[in-house]
């Protein structure tokens, strides 16, 4: 019996091919799986740069107003220290000024 009349090297022959079909199929169905997963993983990384993006742009905003206030305090401090009349009394002080001594340097 020859493969052309169905003899046994026939069925070996068509058990092969239905093994082909099969791994093909499971293949397919693997690289399939695979460039969804890749796709969710590129998806998540883009939310994650997206977010990053957001608050790296928010902490800018931050330290901008966080600069003009320390600024402005600046001003605020050099114009005091003109006219504060403890920077320019006579005494000097100790590191922890008496309450006494304070007082005495305060205009009357």
């Amino acid at each position: 019996m020859s493969a052309e009349r169905g003899g046994p090297g026939r069925r070996e022959s068509h058990e092969e091919d239905d093994r082909k079909v099969r791994r093909r199929e499971k293949n397919r169905v693997a690289a399939q799986r695979s460039r969804k997963k890749q796709t969710q993983k590129a998806d998540k990384l883009h939310e994650e740069y997206e977010s990053l993006e957001q608050e790296n742009t928010s902490l800018r905003r931050e330290i901008g107003k966080l600069t003009d206030e320390m600024k402005h305090l600046s001003e605020v401090l050099k114009d005091h220290e003109k006219i504060c009349p403890l920077l320019h009394c006579t005494m000097n002080f100790v590191t922890v000024p008496r309450p006494d001594a304070l007082t005495s340097c305060l205009p009357r």
